[in-house]
């Protein structure tokens, strides 16, 4: 008789990623994610809107920093002086008047809104003028005149371009510089493209900090500003409407005393 054969085993599965990790303790206290996630709100709004894996170092040092002081804090008992529980009452007021306005503002402000705004804002947005131009950029104005001389002889603008030119990005696209308005470009070359008539060379080269330009407008056009440009405006105009509208609602139901400095009653306007 053979022998039984033993069952067969089960794959291993892997492990799953815990939801809310451990990323380091402090004599026993643990740090988790979240608290990570948490302080980078408090952090300026270029470091805010990053991945939290870019700050993550970074941040987990200040977090560090910041506990073992709390801990000593806590050991001398600093946390039960009246001073610190007046101000600790202060923050977390301002915290909850954030937390409040912010949870109101998420549910009142949404994409249905904003596009009816943008819709009642096209009527009366101005179209910007747009042009689409070429240059080749040098050290002298020597060399574009000399540029323009070829240019006025039939040379093709494009391979001047990407023989010629110091800009490097003009080795692969000719100097083409696409539509763009007028504020996109430094004050000496936008004053010039915009002058130009499309279809032709300008008669004369341009200086700007970058060196000298010879410039070939193509088309000129004029566009109103798309929804994706105007949407960060629109939501934080419709905020701020919708933050107005919430402190006079909660203050039309509230009952209001105002005293003076000395705590006397103040004299009603």
């Amino acid at each position: 008789q053979q022998p039984a054969k033993p069952p067969a085993k089960q794959p291993a599965q892997a492990a799953q990623p815990l939801k809310d990790p451990i990323v380091a303790t402090i004599n026993g206290q643990p740090v988790r994610l979240s608290d990570l996630e948490v302080a980078q709100q408090s952090l300026p709004a270029q470091y805010r809107s990053m991945p939290l894996q870019a700050v993550f170092p970074a941040l987990l040092e200040r977090i560090i920093d910041s506990k073992l002081v709390v801990q000593e804090g806590k050991k001398s008992k600093t946390n039960e002086d009246p001073a610190f529980k007046k101000r600790m009452a202060f923050v977390e007021e301002q915290v909850l008047q954030d937390f409040w306005i912010q949870r109101e503002i998420a549910k009142m402000v949404t994409a249905e809104k904003i596009q009816q705004r943008y819709q009642e804002r096209l009527k009366s947005l101005p179209a910007e003028e747009e042009v689409h131009a070429r240059h080749i950029l040098v050290s002298t104005e020597d060399e574009a005149k000399a540029l323009i001389a070829e240019l006025k002889k039939g040379a093709a603008f494009d391979k001047l371009a990407k023989e010629k030119s110091t800009d490097p990005s003009a080795k692969t696209n000719g100097g083409d510089l696409g539509f763009f308005k007028r504020d996109a470009m430094v004050p000496e070359f936008a004053e010039a493209a915009f002058t130009i008539e499309p279809g032709t060379v300008g008669a004369t080269p341009v200086k700007s900090q970058f060196g000298w330009h010879v410039i070939k407008v193509v088309e000129r056009r004029e566009t109103v500003p798309t929804f994706e440009e105007k949407e960060p405006e629109l939501r934080q105009q419709v905020a701020h409407e919708i933050v107005t509208a919430l402190l006079a609602d909660v203050r039309s139901g509230a009952t209001i005393e105002l005293f003076n400095l000395d705590g006397t009653p103040k004299a009603a306007n």
